[in-house]
C-alpha cells in the first residue's frame, strides 16, 4: 500500500537491554593430575559424568579415582575440571585430524609400498620414503612402519581415531613440525592427516612444573573452578603443598586448596612439621587438610560442599556430619581426635553408635569451610550485581543520593539471597559500628548497609567519579556442631 510512513506520526524505537554478566559457579573443582593424555596447550577438560572420565583416563588412573570420590557424593554435584599436571617434561608432537570410516579402510594403506612424506623433528628434517603397508592388518601396524623408518628419532601412534607423530626427547626444544610430500613416491601426509592444512595442530615439548607453577597456569587459563586438588601418580611433597597454598591465599580471583594427609603423623601432638600444623601455623584460610589413609580423599569433602545450590532456599550447610561415600572412616583414640582439632585437620572418623561424619569442617586458617564458601559466594554476588546495575543501565546512574540508593537498593537484594540460602540470619552486632549501626545492637534481618551522603564526598572523588564508600554488616547465620545436655534428677 502507498501512503506515507507511520513513522512520521508514531515512531516505535525497540531498546534491548544486555545480557546481566554471569555469576561464578562455587561448585567446580579442578582436579590436577599427571596422567599424559591432556597436553600442555590444551591443558584441562570439564566433565559431567564419572563415565567419561573412565573412557578418557580408564579406570586405574589417579584422576578417575579422585573422581569417582567426587561424583559420588549426594547429592551430586554437577562438574568437575581435570588439569593437567606437568610433572615430567613432555615431548612435542604433530596431533592429526580424526579419519573418516572410509579413511580407515585398510584396503587404502596396504596398496601403498612405496609411501613417503617429510617431517622435521628437533630441527632435523626426516625424510621417509619407500614405506610399504602391504603386509599390515591394521592402522597400529601402519603406524609402526612409520616408526621404524623414523630410526629413533620420534614415533608414530594410531589411538582409534587419528594418527600422532610424538619427539623422542622432551622438554621445550622438543619440535615436531607438520608433514610434508616429499615430491617422489605415493605421498602419505595428507593421508594421515598430518599436514599443515588438515592436521589439528603442532604441539610443542614442555619442560617440568612444580606443583605451584602448575596452579597457577591452571587459574590463567580457566576462571570457571573455585576449588583445586592434586591427584597423581606421584603426589606432590608436604613443601609443595605449601607452596601451592601460599599461591592460592594471593589469587585475585578467590578459590581453595585441599589437601589429604595421609601421614599418621598428624595424629601426633609433637610434630608440628606435618602438613595439618604448616598450614594452620601459616593461617592460611584458603585451604583445609583432611586426615585419611585414602590419599584422595579430600575429593569426597569438595563434592559434597560443591553439590550447594546458593539460588535455592535453606541450600548452605556445615561439612561437620556429613559423609564420604567411597571413603574408609578412620577409627581414632580420644586423644588422636583432639589433636587433629588442635591442628585444624577434618577427618572422616567411626563414632560408637555404628556412625561415621565428617569431622571438623574446618579451614586451617581461623575460619569454617562453609564460611568461607558462603561469603565467597557472596562476594561475588555483589560484584557481579553492581556490575550489571552499571553495565544494563540505560541512562546513567547519578552521581547523587539517588543513586546512590540505588547501589544500596543492589546490594540490599544480594544480602536477601543470602538470608534464603541460609547463609546470614538475624542476630546481635557484637564488632564496632558504622553509620547508625551500634555495638551490641540487634540486626532483626540479619544485614546493615550504610552509604554516607553525597554531601560528605571529597570533591576529588566526586571528579573521578566514584560513589562513596558502602559498608555492609552481616551476621552469619552459622552452625551447630556440639549440644551440652545438663539433666536433673529429683527422687
Amino acid at each position: 500500500m502507498a501512503g506515507l510512513s507511520v513513522n512520521r506520526l508514531v515512531n516505535v524505537t525497540i531498546n534491548l537491554s544486555p545480557l546481566a554478566a554471569q555469576r561464578r559457579s562455587f561448585g567446580v573443582l579442578m582436579i590436577a593430575g599427571d596422567t599424559d593424555l591432556i597436553d600442555g596447550s590444551e591443558r584441562y577438560r570439564s566433565y559431567t559424568d564419572i563415565e567419561s572420565i573412565a573412557t578418557d583416563f580408564g579406570t586405574s588412573a589417579s584422576e578417575y579415582l579422585a573422581a569417582a570420590l567426587y561424583f559420588a557424593q549426594s547429592p551430586r554435584p554437577a562438574t568437575l575440571m581435570i588439569g593437567r599436571w606437568l610433572r615430567t617434561a613432555t615431548a612435542g608432537f604433530v596431533k592429526g585430524a580424526v579419519l573418516t570410516t572410509a579413511e580407515q579402510s585398510l584396503a587404502t594403506w596396504t596398496a601403498i609400498t612405496t609411501g613417503s612424506f617429510k617431517i622435521t623433528i628437533d630441527g632435523v628434517l626426516k625424510t621417509l620414503s619407500a614405506l610399504s603397508f602391504a603386509a599390515q592388518t591394521n592402522l597400529n601396524g601402519v603406524a609402526t612402519v612409520i616408526t621404524t623408518a623414523l630410526a629413533g628419532s620420534g614415533t608414530c601412534t594410531w589411538d582409534g581415531s587419528r594418527f600422532r607423530i610424538t619427539s623422542a626427547t622432551t622438554g621445550v626444544l622438543s619440535i615436531v613440525s607438520f608433514a610434508e610430500a616429499t615430491g617422489s613416491g605415493v605421498d602419505i601426509s595428507a593421508l594421515l592427516k598430518l599436514t599443515v592444512t588438515t592436521a589439528t595442530g603442532v604441539v610443542g615439548g614442555y619442560a617440568a612444573e612444580t606443583p605451584v607453577a602448575c596452579a597457577t597456569a591452571l587459574a590463567n587459563v580457566s576462571a570457571a573452578w573455585y576449588g583445586l586438588t592434586f591427584a597423581a601418580a606421584t603426589m606432590p611433597t608436604d613443601d609443595q603443598s605449601v607452596d601451592v597454598a601460599a599461591a592460592v591465599e594471593a589469587m585475585s580471583i578467590s578459590r581453595i586448596f585441599g589437601v589429604t594427609a595421609t601421614s599418621t603423623t598428624v595424629l601426633d601432638s609433637t610434630v608440628t612439621t606435618d602438613i595439618a600444623s604448616r598450614l594452620k601455623t601459616l593461617l592460611y584460610k584458603r585451604s583445609f587438610v583432611v586426615y585419611s589413609a585414602n590419599k584422595f580423599a579430600v575429593c569426597s569433602m569438595f563434592g559434597r560442599a560443591f553439590s550447594v545450590n546458593f539460588a535455592a532456599n535453606r541450600s548452605t550447610l556445615t561439612l561437620m556430619y556429613k559423609t564420604m561415600p567411597g571413603v574408609v572412616a578412620e577409627t581414632l583414640t580420644e586423644t588422636q581426635a583432639q589433636v587433629l582439632a588442635d591442628k585444624r585437620c577434618n577427618v572422616y572418623v567411626n563414632y560408637n553408635n555404628d556412625t561415621a561424619i565428617i569431622q571438623y569442617g574446618v579451614m586451617s586458617g581461623q575460619a569454617y569451610f562453609d564460611e568461607m564458601h558462603g561469603l565467597d559466594w557472596f562476594q561475588d554476588g555483589v560484584q557481579n550485581a553492581c556490575y550489571n546495575l552499571l553495565y544494563q543501565s540505560a541512562t546513567k546512574i547519578p552521581q547523587t543520593d539517588a543513586g546512590a540508593n540505588q547501589l544500596v537498593t543492589t546490594v540490599s537484594a544480594v544480602c536477601e539471597e543470602a538470608i534464603n540460602n541460609g547463609l546470614v540470619a538475624g542476630g546481635q552486632w557484637n564488632a564496632d559500628g558504622f553509620g547508625q549501626l551500634q555495638r551490641g545492637q540487634y540486626l532483626k534481618e540479619g544485614y546493615y548497609i550504610y552509604m554516607p551522603p553525597m554531601a560528605l564526598q571529597a570533591q576529588a572523588d566526586r571528579e573521578a567519579r566514584k560513589a562513596p564508600p558502602m559498608q555492609v554488616a552481616l551476621k552469619l547465620a552459622g552452625a551447630i556442631h556440639t549440644i551440652d545436655v545438663i539433666v536433673n534428677v529429683n527422687r
